[in-house]
Formats: C-alpha cells, structure tokens, sequence
C-alpha cells in the first residue's frame, strides 16, 4: 500500500462534532476515483486537535466505508501512552497501517524521537509509516535518524517533507536517503507542489493532502511518474502552480483545502476546529475561480 496515492482527506467538524455524513462521502469519493490508499487522520484529518474517542472513530469510519482501498490512520499525540491508545484503536478499527509523527510541545531530541518509535513499532501488528513533519512539529530528522527507525520492526515507508528544487539534487536526497533504509521501505513525498519531483527522483508514493479533496486530478500526476513520463508530471505539476502559491501565501495546504471542500460542497462551512478558519475574502475568491479554471476533480 505504500505507492502511488495516498490520499488524505479532511475530518470536517460541524457544531455538534465530527460531521461523520461529510467524512464518509470523502473516503467514498476517494475510494471510487482509484487512489491507492487513504491517509485518515493526517495534518490535513486535523488529528492534533481531536481527543483520542474522536480519533478513533474516525479510524473507525475509515476503515467501514473504504471498501478494498488501504487504510492508514494518523497516531501521533504528545506523551507515548496516548500514541499506543491510539495505536491500538486503529489497529482494531481494521486499519492497514499507521503513521507517526513526533509531536511534541517540549522540543525532542534524536533519543527520545528514537525511542517513541522504538516504543510503539514493539507493541504493532500492522507496518507504520514515519511522518517527517518539521512545519508542525519542529522536529528536524537526519538521514541517520531516518536509517535508524527504518530498521525497527514493522517500519515500512517513510514520508519526507519535499525535496530540492533541482531534479538532480532531488534525485541524490532521495538517494542518500535510500542508502540508509532496508530495501523494503518505501520513501513518499509530502509537500504537494513537491509532487512531480520526489516521484520522478525515485519516491515510490505520493502522501498528498490536497489529493484527500481533489483525488482524480493528482492522480494523472502520480500515474504519469509511474508510468515513467517525468515530463508531463512536471507539467501536471506546474499547470497547478497558482494553487501551490495561494497554499504559500495563507500558511500551509489545509485551510485551501478546507474552502476547496466548502465551496464544492462537500463539507458544511465552516469544517475547520476552532481557531482554525477556512481562507475568505479575496483568498477564497481566487481558489474558487482555480478550481473552475484548472478544472480541479
């Protein structure tokens, strides 16, 4: 399950909780537009804000209605306790695998990064997926790091944050990278803008949070760069550009994905946990005429 798209849908809120009506449809479109597996719970599943019952019934939900498409659920949480709570939920809930990433309110270091994963992959029966996400946790992992986890039981893929602007240098991160891993761990991209390439520099799947709204449209991205046509993925890519900037500019990919899935109406507005807010005004504008004009799907 750790190839191609993985796509990471939203868990949308309404005045009384998770609006569980408005997360099934998302898993179900996802499921019927081919993405190769759903990453539930992620940065853009809004899993830092959520207590642990939430979290695992959206596990839960996940797992219901994603028919034959893999499952991954999001586990990470502050102290390591409540990460096996979690870890145990999307284990019962049917998940295929989980991700974990290091989040922290004190700062970690190398050692106890190490150790939360040495923790947790003891107690699993399903692989995990390590989430390299510097922009929220503030945690940097070295290549050695990386290498070192990789060799734990049941570690299976790990997702880094992009890689380098220049296909070349993309290329040798990726592959100072795969010098460090066992061969059966895949390494992912993050980053959407990033996708074209960490896939052509030899990613083997695609963790994308705007492909939880859009899926069809990021999948020809991720099926061209299987298919081993690294031009048109970064054609692909590049015609979205003007979405890669308005992400830039209003913080990050989950509050346009949030509008994106408000103004398709697939989600009530607002979807987001408070203080979060959806982008507006001329924000909000501008991805309304991109989705029509880039025909976003």
């Amino acid at each position: 399950m750790f190839t191609g798209l993985s796509a990471f849908p939203l868990t949308p809120l309404n005045a009384s909780g998770i609006d569980e009506a408005a997360f099934v449809r998302l898993v179900e479109r996802l499921v019927a537009s081919g993405v190769d597996s759903i990453g539930a719970l992620g940065s853009t599943g809004n899993y830092a804000y959520l207590s642990v019952a939430e979290r695992a019934r959206v596990a839960q939900l996940a797992v219901q209605h994603a028919g034959d498409t893999p499952v991954m659920v999001g586990i990470g949480a502050v102290r390591t306790r409540d990460v096996l709570t979690l870890a145990e939920d999307a284990q019962q809930a049917g998940a295929s695998a989980v991700m974990l990433a290091p989040v922290s309110y004190q700062r970690l270091s190398p050692e106890e990064v190490y150790g939360l994963f040495e923790d947790v992959t003891r107690s699993l029966s399903v692989p995990l997926c390590v989430y390299d996400n510097p922009g929220t946790t503030h945690f940097t992992f070295s290549d050695e790091l990386h290498g070192g986890i990789a060799h734990l039981p049941n570690v299976a893929s790990i997702k880094i944050p992009g890689v380098p602007n220049d296909p070349a240098e993309a290329k040798a991160r990726v592959a100072r990278l795969r010098a460090l891993i066992p061969a059966h761990v895949t390494i992912g991209v993050s980053g959407d803008a990033f996708a074209a390439l960490g896939l052509n520099a030899g990613c083997e799947v695609w963790y994308s949070a705007i492909g939880g709204t859009f899926p069809k449209t990021m999948l020809a991205i991720t099926r061209a760069a299987q298919a081993g046509d690294a031009e048109e993925a970064t054609r692909l890519v590049e015609r979205l550009r003007p979405l890669w900037q308005l992400f830039s500019e209003t913080g990050g990919s989950l509050r346009v994905t949030a509008a994106a899935a408000e103004l398709q109406g697939l989600v009530e507005s607002p979807c987001l946990p408070r203080p979060l807010k959806a982008v507006d005004g001329e924000a909000r504008q501008r991805l309304a005429a991109l989705i029509d004009e880039l025909a976003l799907a």
